[in-house]
């Protein structure tokens, strides 16, 4: 016989007989295990941050382990300067946006991740590609298009309209000033002070003059997209809470036909309708008149009627019969048949012809 001591936590059953904490948590590991999964893209839930990662990470390997040589020509040949933009804008936008600065171990890379899985679970990932987009393609001209301008009346130098320009700064500053709009207070002030902090040092450090601004242009630009992506993430809120269970106070549909229809239900004791269209009764059988004939009986209605007076048949009308005298309530002739009180002696039948005799009168 073995003796379990009931304090051992070794013991079989000790933390399933107490109940309380080691259930609670194991029940909180796996949740936590799914809100850190839910930061990460996945092919499935985030397919544009999931496409566009795996594409970032092999250019980005490729950058720190490649050819050198290759690589520099490579992004001269993808910069977004103003003579590339001047001769294949399309080309080099798209292009540009295909290489982080600082390769593998940039920065921008972890920010990328977590910044656009968490817009794209929110509102989508056609949306969060436009507002990426938007904000990089906006940003670039932004920054550009003055240099070549100031090239052209002199103020610049030629070389200025060949500066190497790429990376997703643009476009990731973009989706941080959009998931902003969608945070609660206290996760979304301290993004904007970070994304404000980097926006202040380039316009303090200001190494380029014009360059140095197109951070807090894009960073606008994003915060000018948060009506559009609020509305997203709200249908699509509305969308995954139609599927759920409806509330107590939610109104419930009447139905389209009355529960009662006539001929639906019938009463106890009435009539029914045969399978050849013939009319049964309950106990229907045969009991012999006076006179010797037949005649189905069995007709009681369902439920025991009032006596019904009828005008002008026993409102004092009394004739004298066998030395008796009493009222004779017989109801007009109408069509139908017409109930016959029977007794054992037979005068069932000579009252019925009393009654004939007076309304014949």
């Amino acid at each position: 016989m073995t003796v379990v001591n009931p304090a051992d936590d070794s013991a079989p059953g000790a933390r399933t007989a107490s109940g309380g904490a080691p259930s609670r948590q194991q029940s909180r590991g796996p949740s936590r295990l799914r809100r850190l999964a839910r930061l990460l893209p996945t092919p499935a839930g985030t397919p544009f941050t999931f496409g566009y990662g795996v594409i970032l990470l092999s250019t980005a390997l490729y950058t720190d382990f490649g050819d050198q040589a290759t690589v520099g020509r490579l992004l001269r040949e993808s910069s977004t300067d103003a003579a590339h933009l001047v001769e294949q804008p399309l080309f080099v936008l798209v292009a540009s946006a295909l290489w982080i600065a600082g390769g593998i171990y940039s920065f921008y890379g972890v920010a990328f991740l977590l910044v656009v899985t968490a817009l794209e679970r929110r509102v989508g990932g056609a949306r969060a590609a436009g507002v990426f987009l938007l904000g990089h393609v906006l940003a670039t001209l932004a920054t550009e298009l003055p240099v070549a301008g100031a090239v052209a009346v002199g103020r610049l130098p030629a070389a200025s309209m060949h500066r190497l320009d790429y990376g997703i700064s643009f476009g990731l500053m973009a989706c941080v000033g959009a998931l902003s709009g969608l945070l609660r207070p206290r996760w979304k002030w301290p993004l904007l002070g970070m994304a404000g902090a980097m926006c202040a040092q380039d316009l303090i450090e200001l190494v380029d003059p014009l360059a140095s601004w197109g951070h807090p242009i894009a960073l606008l630009t994003g915060l000018a997209c948060v009506p559009l992506v609020r509305d997203a993430a709200g249908r699509k809120s509305a969308a995954v809470g139609r599927g759920a269970v409806l509330s107590a106070d939610c109104a419930v549909p009447t139905p389209l036909l009355p529960p009662w229809l006539p001929r639906q239900y019938a009463p106890a004791g009435a009539p029914q309708e045969g399978a050849a269209g013939s009319m049964t009764f309950r106990g229907a059988g045969e009991e012999p008149l006076d006179d010797g004939r037949a005649e189905p009986v069995g007709r009681a209605p369902a439920e025991a009627e009032a006596p019904r007076h009828v005008m002008g048949v026993d409102d004092g009308l009394h004739h004298p019969h066998g030395g008796e005298a009493g009222p004779v309530g017989v109801a007009p002739r109408v069509p139908g048949a017409v109930p016959r009180p029977r007794t054992a002696d037979g005068a069932g039948e000579q009252r019925r012809r009393d009654a004939d005799a007076l309304q014949a009168g």
